[in-house]
This record gives C-alpha cells, sequence and structure tokens, in this order.
C-alpha cells in the first residue's frame, strides 16, 4: 500500500486508528489495542455482512520427504466469547446490534464452525456453557474435559476430542490460585493416534490473564504450563507439544519473544508492557513508512527496569533470578506456513484473531515443538474485511475471536525410518 492509500485507508476507519498527523500526539487515546475509554465521537456505522470464508494455507512446495509420517492430527484453538462475560463487558460490544449477542444464536455459529473443520483435538477457552457446546459435539463424535476458573469468574477451559482417532492416556488441570497466579486454569493432556499408537503427543489449553499491566503474572502462568508441559512431555518419552490457547500477548511482546526464543531478561522490560496490550501499533495494519512505524520513543538497549522481589516471584519463581528460561523449543504453526500481506504481519503472525471495540490484533497461538510439522492452517481474515463487520461477533462469526485451525503431520526420527526399511525388506523377501 502506497502513501497515498494509507491515507485514504486512516482517514476512511471509524475504528479507534489516528490520522496520520495525530500518531504521535493522540495515539493513547485512539489505540487499538488500549483498554481506555475509545472516542465518543464516532460516525453511526452501517453493519455490512461480508464474506468470511477463510482459505487454506499450505506449503508452497508440500514436503515429500520420508520423514514425514502419513499421520496426521488437526487441531483447533478457540476463544469462544464466554456467556456471561459477553454480558458483563457490554460496553466492548455496544456497537454489535444485541440479537447478534445471544447465547444460542453465537453457540449455534460456533458448533457449525467446529463440525466443519472436523478436527481431532478442538482447545476452548472462555466457556462457561460447557454443556450446550458438548452435548452438540457429542453428536459429531467428540468426547471432552472442562476446568472452570477458580474464584468468582465461570467460565474456563474445555478440551475436546474425536474419541474414535485419539485416546487420552493421561490429563492434567493447572490451577494457577496453588501458586499465587490469579484465577486462571490451564490444561495439559496426552493423546495418541487410535490407528497408530506409536504416535502420541501432549496438548496444552490456556487463557492467561488479561490485565495488562500484571506482565509478571501473565510470564509466570505460562513459565509454570511450559514447565508442566515439559515434565509430562517428558514421563511419556519426550513426545511433542502442541500448546493453544489465548495468551492475551502481541507478536510484538516481550512475552511472544519469551515464547518463541525461550528466554527473556527482565531487568530490559517494564512489566506493565511485557504484553505489548498497551503498546499495539496501528501502523502495523498499514504498510506504512519505517518512520511512521514507530509512535513510541526509541527504547535505549542500555536501561535496565527495576523488579521488586515479589514481582521477580511471581514471573520466574526465584527472587534471585531476573532471566527467564524456559525449556522447550517452540514454533508457530501460523509463523511456519506464511499468508499474505492482508492477513499477516511482518513476524507473519496473523494480523488479528480478536476484534472489539477497544481491541484489533493477534493474542491467540497454536506453538508446537520439534517431532511436528504443520502442513496447513486455516488462514484468518484481512484486516479490512474484519472492519466492515462493524466488530465481532457477527452475523457470520459467533465469537470476538477468529478460531486458529492447524493440521499437524508427525516427523518420524530415524528409529522410526529404520523400522519401515527393515519391514519393507521381509515384504519384499521371497516365501
Amino acid at each position: 500500500m502506497g502513501w497515498s492509500a494509507a491515507s485514504w485507508w486512516l482517514s476512511s476507519c471509524w475504528a479507534p486508528f489516528p490520522t496520520a498527523s495525530s500518531l504521535s500526539c493522540n495515539f493513547k487515546r485512539h489505540s487499538c489495542c488500549t483498554a481506555t475509554t475509545p472516542p465518543t465521537d464516532f460516525p453511526k456505522r452501517s453493519f455490512h455482512h461480508p464474506d468470511l470464508t477463510r482459505p487454506w494455507i499450505q506449503p508452497i512446495t508440500p514436503s515429500l520427504s520420508p520423514s514425514l509420517s502419513p499421520s496426521r492430527i488437526l487441531v483447533v484453538s478457540y476463544n469462544i466469547l464466554g456467556d456471561q462475560n459477553a454480558s458483563y463487558h457490554r460496553d466492548l460490544y455496544a456497537h454489535i446490534p444485541s440479537h447478534l449477542m445471544k447465547w444460542d444464536r453465537r453457540k449455534r455459529l460456533i458448533c457449525q464452525d467446529l463440525r466443519g473443520w472436523d478436527a481431532d483435538i478442538v482447545c476452548l477457552q472462555e466457556v462457561d456453557r460447557y454443556d450446550d457446546i458438548l452435548s452438540d459435539m457429542k453428536k459429531e463424535g467428540y468426547i471432552g474435559n472442562y476446568k472452570r476458573r477458580t474464584g468468582e469468574a465461570v467460565d474456563g477451559c474445555a478440551m475436546l476430542w474425536k474419541e474414535k482417532l485419539v485416546r487420552l492416556l493421561e490429563g492434567e488441570s493447572i490451577e494457577f490460585r496453588e501458586f499465587g497466579l490469579r484465577d486462571n486454569v490451564a490444561q495439559l493432556f496426552v493423546f495418541e493416534m487410535c490407528k497408530d499408537d506409536s504416535r502420541r503427543l501432549l496438548v496444552g489449553n490456556i487463557h492467561v490473564l488479561f490485565n495488562p499491566n500484571r506482565g509478571d503474572i501473565k510470564l509466570g502462568q505460562i513459565r509454570l504450563l511450559l514447565e508442566k508441559a515439559h515434565a509430562l512431555s517428558e514421563k511419556w518419552g519426550t513426545i511433542p507439544v502442541v500448546l493453544a490457547g489465548d495468551f492475551n500477548s502481541t507478536p510484538q511482546s516481550a512475552i511472544y519473544k519469551f515464547l518463541s526464543s525461550s528466554e527473556l531478561n527482565l531487568t530490559m522490560h517494564d512489566k506493565r508492557q511485557l504484553s505489548g496490550q498497551n503498546r499495539c501499533q496501528p501502523a502495523q495494519f498499514l504498510g506504512m513508512p519505517r518512520l511512521m512505524r514507530k509512535p513510541f520513543p526509541f527504547k535505549d538497549k542500555f536501561v535496565r527496569y527495576c523488579w521488586t522481589d515479589e514481582e521477580l516471584i511471581t514471573a520466574t519463581g526465584n527472587s534471585k533470578y531476573t532471566k527467564l528460561k524456559h525449556p522447550l523449543k517452540l514454533y508457530s504453526s501460523y509463523a511456519t506456513l506464511k499468508g499474505n500481506v492482508r492477513t499477516r504481519d511482518r513476524r507473519v503472525e496473523p494480523l488479528a484473531t480478536t476484534y472489539h471495540s477497544k481491541f484489533l490484533g493477534t493474542v491467540d497461538y497454536l506453538w508446537y515443538t520439534d517431532g511436528l510439522t504443520p502442513t496447513k492452517v486455516l488462514d484468518t481474515l484481512p484486516v479490512g474485511i474484519l472492519r466492515s463487520t462493524g466488530g465481532l461477533p457477527s452475523k457470520k462469526c459467533g465469537s470476538d475471536h477468529l478460531a486458529l485451525v492447524s493440521e499437524f503431520a508427525f516427523v518420524q526420527s530415524s528409529r522410526d525410518e529404520e523400522q519401515q526399511q527393515y519391514t519393507a525388506s521381509e515384504e519384499e523377501e521371497p516365501k
């Protein structure tokens, strides 16, 4: 997009995006990712119902490598917007017609999508009507497990799986309250393929704390999830791992860096900015000149931030640690299979996985480890298409999030290949 097109895009937006001339002075008030009160002088919007068809993205040159097992597993991660949260936070959906917010209608759309994707394993977040979802999906051969958040919240995480395709070997739920990390929860389940019991994997599901200012708690929750996932993977023979969820952190954030690089120096970061939710830059959607992409002051690499002992304990588990590491080598399935510039940012992550009146950006991910490789992902929607809906949920989308869907292939080990060669040679020998 050239400068003239970018100028037109900016000037035509109703959403909380600044004009080019106000990027530096008015960004805080207009930011698409802040939780502050948006401007009240929006022009009246008309709601459109654009085509929300999402194409599958596959490798440009599909791998024919014999190291890929023919076994495939399809995984979904989907924050479905809890019914009670939709009611309690109506300000986020003030411009959405009330009939589009009704649970019965949204549930039909959500289950319709889940049936269409026909995934082996489905990870859901923000679930408070679990029985409604399960009763519908049981007809498709799914069984499931639900873990409600602790405290007063009524939503939680749920995992569904096709009983005839994958077999549950072990399950574990995490209540972060036990570790002084708020009321969020997570799930860790070990599965094996019914048609190939040598193929096992661990699937994790998490909904990280929302509060943008408590990066220490977010890190603590993620750290604990990764430690427990690693331990459970090792217990079952270092099986591959898939981690799904709403991580409430953007691709530009320090928390994303921690997940993708396995380490983070906390003294280089302000805990209130770790998630990137308060620093989401509208320019990432515009293809604007580089100088326009940095409305914030340059961060001096020699600046050090002070963390209290309590904050360090929360984030790292030890008041003496300022450098955090995790034991898993994680890759993002969507960053691995690149989409196009209309749907992806410079890190090749989706430009947006959620959209309501105070946020437009990416916070959902499907991470995986060695032993698996993504063979296709369901691409997200271009920002322009999303914005033309007037906000989510919409007539064709039952949540304020877009589901992430990825198919994985198991990568065969050298021992697997040797066994295959041995079996093939035996079959070729004359009887």
